[in-house]
């Protein structure tokens, strides 16, 4: 059995840093800060986060593999999806890829939109890490022709004037901050983070604030039955607010999310009494989310549907909802497959792009644990969504 090393010693002084900077919050909050709030410090804190130091993160050296880093047939299946929409918006359209990872994605994004025809006036990257920001910036300047590069452009913020197009985000609504929750005597509580009598972080409970109270009850009247004595779990409250703020000026366009995570029901059944909530580092799951801040992604599965409404509260209709396998093979996958193969350059090639698929699209991988979302407005995704529409899980 392959055991998790230990971190390097200037990496545990790194998160021993961190650590410091977080419990002195604690202290200075009265002694306890909201998960949320841990989670965002150990993620986002600028210069020492999971998300803002330098360390490696994607792909087989980092500490887990997302769909693009997989294979280029994941972005070439999403372009084709996203292809309709640019044409019916037209030459001034736009494209905005929210949290850009390695640039895996982006690099063969645009290259398969220009092959259809349907290049966006502008490729927009929110990023809000500077270091993945300049790694992304160092791949697609050296993979990309001028022609497609002078495209991107990199966001401090979301679009606020006016603009149509695409959103786009893989892997995203799971790594944001979220609150987690507690029934304790039919009371909803917050889950805290304070300190023991040696510094170690623990989890603690305090009162809900009515916000978190009024989203868990909406959740619990959609169940079966009500939340047992003791569940403890996630809800992202504040999804609506942060989808309405990404999208800032949107008018006309489409949205198009993907990543791992359940309908309601399945999200939140009694047998899942501890949530979703789990680190991932070097390709192993940490039980313990508090351990090595700085050093492990933490992250949430997502609620579909409260995505879903939280698009149609922002104006737009659901084009979709179903499998990555279903998405991806909807999306001419084996078009998309062949034309690879074709330009493979030996059998080994070809080979390792039969595997990828495997990795996409079977149940066992990564086809059934990831799930695409689509919005639109003012335009129609097309033929996007027409296998294994999953809508009756929401």
């Amino acid at each position: 059995m392959q055991t998790l090393p230990p971190p390097a010693d200037d990496a545990i002084a790194h998160s021993a840093h961190l650590r410091e900077i977080i419990q002195e919050q604690l202290i200075a909050a009265g002694g306890s800060l909201p998960f949320w709030k841990f989670m965002e410090l150990a993620l986002y804190a600028p210069g020492l986060g999971y998300y803002s130091a330098g360390a490696t993160k994607f792909g087989r050296g980092g500490d887990f593999v997302t769909s693009p880093e997989v294979s280029p047939l994941f972005a070439a299946c999403v372009a084709d999806a996203l292809t309709p929409v640019l044409r019916q918006l037209g030459p001034e359209a736009q494209f905005m890829e929210i949290g850009g990872g390695s640039g895996a994605f982006a690099e063969t994004a645009l290259a398969k939109l220009l092959a259809n025809d349907a290049l966006p006036a502008r490729y927009a990257i929110l990023e809000p890490s500077a270091d993945l920001r300049e790694r992304q910036r160092e791949r697609l300047q050296s993979r990309l022709p001028p022609l497609l590069f002078e495209l991107v452009e990199w966001l401090d913020g979301p679009i606020q004037d006016a603009w149509n197009g695409v959103l786009f985000a893989n892997e995203v609504i799971d790594a944001l901050p979220t609150p987690r929750f507690s029934i304790r005597d039919g009371e909803v509580f917050e889950e805290h983070v304070a300190l023991d009598g040696e510094g170690r972080f623990l989890r603690t409970d305090r009162p809900a604030d009515p916000m978190l109270a009024a989203a868990v009850r909406h959740v619990e009247r959609q169940l079966p039955e009500p939340f047992a004595e003791g569940y403890r779990s996630e809800v992202l409250a504040q999804l609506p607010y942060w989808l309405q703020a990404v999208a800032g000026g949107m008018g006309d366009g489409a949205m198009l999310f993907v990543d791992y995570g359940h309908g309601r029901g399945e999200y939140y059944q009694p047998q899942r009494r501890d949530g979703t909530l789990r680190a991932f580092r070097q390709h192993h799951v940490v039980a313990d989310v508090f351990a090595h801040p700085g050093l492990q992604d933490i992250t949430a599965s997502v609620d579909f549907t409260a995505l879903a409404e939280a698009g149609v509260g922002c104006g737009f209709r659901i084009a979709g909802y179903c499998s990555q396998a279903s998405f991806l093979l909807g999306n001419r996958l084996q078009d998309n497959l062949a034309l690879a193969e074709s330009r493979a350059a030996d059998e080994l090639a070809r080979h390792n792009l039969r595997q990828q698929v495997k990795l996409l699209t079977l149940p066992s991988e990564m086809g059934e644990r990831f799930q695409a979302m689509g919005f639109q407005r003012g335009v129609e995704f097309g033929a996007a969504f027409l296998v294994g529409d999953l809508s009756h899980r929401l």
